[in-house]
């Protein structure tokens, strides 16, 4: 009988009397169960310990302002619809006639929002920004219990103005 790589021989006797009551398969998975027991702790008490993260992480977003404290976005969209999630919504606004010489654009974002819940951190928003408006950081997200709170909105995400 030939067999291939990929099958293996099915041993086929009949059991002794300690075969038939298990008493190595007992054995075997108590030698698995107390070799465990001794293991390293793989827990780590979160608050008081961090977890190292690789370089390449990515964390929560931010949106960038350009040297003189103005927004950099200009509510192109190509973010949101880089997002394989769909978790920015963004809408588009143009400035008051007169005030253009205040900002760097003439339109910018009204509203800009983030859903955390189905963001997956991929990065392609701030790969597709062409004015390097948006930027994950390697802050981890923290937890919430409430849903509504996982939504940034654009007051949560601008960094404070320099004064």
């Amino acid at each position: 009988m030939q067999l291939t790589n990929r099958a293996q021989a099915v041993d086929r006797r009949p059991m002794n009397f300690v075969e038939k009551i298990y008493v190595p398969a007992i054995l075997k998975g108590l030698k698995i169960t107390i070799s465990h027991a001794f293991k390293r702790n793989p827990t780590i008490q979160y608050p008081e310990q961090k977890r190292p993260f690789a370089p390449v992480f990515r964390g929560l977003h931010i949106l960038n302002r350009d040297e003189e404290g103005r927004e950099r976005c200009t509510a192109c969209g190509l973010c949101a619809v880089a997002c394989p999630a769909e978790a920015i919504t963004m809408e588009a606004a143009e400035r008051l006639p007169g005030e253009e010489h205040l900002y760097r654009e003439e339109k910018y974002a009204a509203r800009y929002e983030i859903n955390m819940l189905r963001c997956i951190f991929c990065g392609f928003c701030e790969e597709a920004c062409p004015k390097d408006a948006i930027y994950l950081t390697e802050t981890v997200m923290p937890p919430n219990y409430n849903r509504a709170a996982l939504i940034y909105k654009k007051e949560d995400l601008l960094i404070p103005k320099k004064n």
